[in-house]
């Protein structure tokens, strides 16, 4: 007989959720949480800039879009019952020319189909009152759009798992799972888990461990992982921003431009670029894993994205090691910054999932592999949404696994 019911691969913001809404609804579940660090949310979850997005950039009827507004509604309440500090300081998106219109107009509208809380089309007066020190001929202003500490929804997560009679192991990377009837072995390097079912909520790591569950799943859809780097604003120059201020993003790109973002305990980051990282989970310009760089390379969807994008590329590139280049793009929306009012600030990783035709997989994505339900595809906001994501998944591994019967 199977020791648990089901499996959850992962302890950062996604597989927690998850995990907290099958105990939520089966409080007799035999539930247990894996995760490979010594700590929860080391990852995507602990490099997040922390903005709760209100659904303002997705394409009305995705599930991406469907999750952030019902995600962002879970979290926030879901905050105020558990204690965990929401800030809402607002965001205004700022077109600085006419050419940059026609895209603002197509994210007023998403955000009103979307239910965005409070949308508004503003022009240069009221932006100048919400930002005196920025610059723009229209903005978009969700004022409701709100920062929090991703982390700190994590732990709270994770009280709730623990509470209700679930097991959160630290320390266990997973090096194989095995499908056999009707339970799945896990190996990791400490000790084997057998459960009746899994999910997979990996993030970096999301394509092996799908790989680990049916040869050839990583050809068809690889992690392709995204360095973003910031700098943040000197203590005595964080008057120059009041809340939120984005750029018009580029819509082929799932990356939203460089930005500048107050943060609940009175940081502001600027940025980030969108860089190839040479490690999974490398959280240094220079820091390379050859393992992850080869995996990247030798990938033909890689290198079809390239061809593609390659002046993007390297202009991103060029702002990652060029500290002026960076500088540049900031004041394009803040005039009267510095470049000495700037310091080297953290640094993230995207685990963006890329097709073997080059594109970039832009909604969230689940496939089940045997008995393990694996999350593919779960780049922003899945911090946002990751209540609604968590109910999602759950609802999957009933369907498909019959967890809970």
């Amino acid at each position: 007989m199977a020791a648990y019911d089901v499996a959850v691969i992962g302890a950062g913001i996604v597989g927690l959720a998850a995990a907290s809404r099958l105990l939520e609804r089966h409080p007799r579940l035999r539930l247990i949480v894996i995760e490979k660090e010594l700590a929860i949310g080391q990852h995507q979850t602990g490099h997040n800039s922390g903005v709760i997005h209100r659904g303002v950039y997705y394409t009305p009827g995705s599930l991406k879009a469907t999750l952030c507004v019902q995600g962002s509604r879970a979290l926030i309440d879901f905050c105020a019952r558990h204690d965990v500090d929401v800030k809402p300081i607002g965001k205004v998106i700022v077109a600085l020319d006419q050419t940059e219109l026609p895209a603002l107009d197509e994210l007023f509208r998403r955000g009103k189909r979307n239910g965005v809380p409070g949308l508004e089309m503003i022009g240069p007066e009221r932006l100048r009152e919400l930002e005196p020190h920025a610059t723009g001929i229209r903005g978009l202003h969700s004022p409701q759009t709100s920062v929090v500490d991703f982390a700190a929804v994590a732990r709270a997560y994770a009280r709730i798992i623990t509470s209700a009679g679930g097991q959160i192991i630290l320390g266990h990377r997973v090096e194989a799972i095995h499908t056999a009837g009707d339970a799945v072995t896990i190996e990791t390097q400490v000790s084997s888990i057998t459960s009746r079912s899994a999910i997979a909520c990996a993030g970096l790591q999301s394509d092996r461990l799908a790989e680990m569950s049916e040869s050839g799943a990583s050809k068809r859809l690889r992690i392709v992982p995204f360095r973003g780097d910031y700098y943040t604003l000197r203590p005595e120059r964080r008057g120059l921003v009041n809340g939120l201020i984005y750029p018009v993003p580029d819509p082929r790109f799932p990356f939203l431009g460089v930005h500048f973002t107050p943060r609940h305990d009175g940081e502001v980051w600027l940025g980030p670029n969108a860089v190839l990282a040479f490690r999974r989970e490398g959280y240094g310009r220079f820091t390379i894993s050859p393992r992850d760089l080869a995996d990247t390379l030798r990938f033909s969807g890689f290198w079809r994205l390239a061809a593609r994008h390659w002046r993007m590329g390297a202009t991103e590139m060029w702002r990652g090691y060029v500290r002026s280049g960076f500088v540049k793009a900031l004041r394009r929306y803040v005039p009267s910054l510095a470049d000495a009012d700037i310091l080297p600030g953290p640094c993230g990783v995207r685990a963006q999932a890329v097709a073997i035709d080059g594109t970039l997989v832009d909604d969230f994505s689940v496939s089940t592999l045997g008995r393990t339900l694996h999350v593919r595809n779960a780049p922003s906001p899945a911090a946002t949404s990751s209540l609604a994501i968590g109910a999602w998944i759950a609802d999957r591994a009933e369907a498909e696994l019959g967890v809970g019967q």
